[in-house]
């Protein structure tokens, strides 16, 4: 056997790890219970990261037994995905309220400073979220939990295109598809750096976005003249 083939890597046969819940609580003592494991969760998140983080360790922390927590949850990546969920529904409403026509036809410093808003507001709301740092590094560093992220990211395109084509009808569709796409990938790259760098200067990574992202806007609009 060749080198070459000897070190060739095999595919993985690992299969992915089961992300449904077993059940959804309907009695409020099972409520209590359910958000109990994710009290806990958000609370070892921010001590022991993703890694470190185990469905042994909620139990002990929530003070249940492990068949209580896996009535809802069958492993640590499903008690992730509820967290990562819940932080994307947050965000996508901040995005519902932004993403208007009336936004969509600022112009010039208004609108740089429309988006630095929307930037800002989000950047806010993740922080303030229970592990919203941690639960943001895990939908991009969990492979598992790609979808959840990749999901809302279009979802919250759609609205962004939605709002555009309404302003500005004559505008080349499939551009302002690819603009929105970026602008969210772009915003959420931004807060993951900011999250990952602390020396970093907020107001200054979010202006910067802001006027990349007007400028572009400003290209596609001439389009529609």
């Amino acid at each position: 056997m060749s080198a070459t083939r000897s070190t060739r890597a095999k595919p993985s046969t690992r299969k992915p790890p089961t992300l449904e819940g077993k059940a959804q609580p309907r009695q409020q003592r099972a409520l209590d219970t359910y958000e109990l494991i994710l009290g806990a969760t958000v609370e070892l998140l921010s001590e022991v990261g993703i890694e470190r983080l185990s469905t042994n360790l909620v139990c002990e922390r929530a003070g249940i037994s492990p068949p209580a927590l896996y009535r809802y949850f069958p492993n640590k990546y499903a008690l992730l995905r509820e967290l990562g969920e819940r932080l994307m529904q947050a965000q996508n409403e901040l995005v519902k309220q932004w993403a208007t026509p009336d936004t969509m036809r600022l112009r010039g410093a208004a609108l740089v400073a429309g988006i630095y808003q929307l930037y800002e507001q989000t950047l806010v709301l993740t922080r303030e979220l229970p592990a919203g740092l941690w639960v943001t590094r895990a939908l991009r560093a969990v492979p598992a939990l790609a979808h959840v992220r990749i999901e809302s990211h279009a979802f919250v395109s759609g609205l962004i295109v939605s709002a555009f084509m309404q302003a500005h009808p004559r505008a080349p569709q499939q551009e302002v598809a690819v603009l929105a796409r970026l602008a969210v990938e772009m915003v959420y790259a931004a807060l993951e750096m900011l999250f990952d760098d602390a020396s970093l200067d907020e107001r200054a990574v979010g202006q910067a976005l802001s006027e990349m992202l007007a400028q572009r806007v400003t290209v596609v609009r001439r389009k529609t003249q």
